[in-house]
C-alpha cells in the first residue's frame, strides 16, 4: 500500500464522490458519469488514479467494466492514519534541538523562561505553552 497515492487520489472533491458512490454500489464509467453529471473521459481519468492508488477494482460485465471499492485498502489506510493519531508530542528542550539557533537556546536555557517567538521556534507553541504555564505558577 503507498499511503501517499491513497491520499492524493482521495484529496480530490470528485474522487472522493465517486469513492462515496461506489461505497453504495457498483457503478460502471457511463452511470457514474450520468450521478456525477460530468463526462465519462472526466469520470474514466478518476477511476484511473483511484485504480492505480489500489482503492477500486473492475470487473467486466459485457461491454462495460463495473467498479467497486477495495474496502481492504480502506482500512489500511485508516489504520496508518489511527496510528498517526496516536503519536502523542514530545517535549523538547533548546539544548537537545539542532535546528535553533544558538542565540535562542542561550534566552531559553538562560533565563529559564521564553518568550513566545523562541517559544514556537525552539519548542513547539502548544506543547510547551503549557510547559511554561506550569512552570511560571510554581513560581
Amino acid at each position: 500500500m503507498d499511503l501517499k497515492q491513497m491520499l492524493k487520489a482521495l484529496a480530490d472533491e470528485t474522487r472522493m464522490n465517486i469513492l462515496t458512490l461506489l461505497l453504495r454500489h457498483n457503478y460502471c464509467v457511463r452511470a457514474l458519469a450520468n450521478e456525477l453529471q460530468l463526462s465519462e473521459a472526466t469520470i474514466s481519468q478518476h477511476l484511473k488514479v483511484m485504480r492505480e492508488a489500489g482503492l477500486l477494482t473492475g470487473e467486466r460485465r459485457g461491454y462495460f467494466m463495473h467498479y467497486s471499492v477495495e474496502r481492504s485498502a480502506l482500512r489500511e489506510l485508516a489504520k496508518e492514519i489511527e496510528t498517526l493519531a496516536s503519536i502523542e508530542p514530545e517535549t523538547c528542550r533548546p539544548e537537545q534541538r539542532s535546528d535553533c539557533p544558538t542565540v535562542k537556546q542561550q534566552e531559553c536555557s538562560q533565563k529559564g523562561r521564553c518568550s513566545d517567538e523562541v517559544r514556537e521556534f525552539c519548542h513547539g507553541a502548544e506543547h510547551e505553552r503549557d510547559e511554561h504555564s506550569k512552570r511560571d505558577q510554581k513560581e
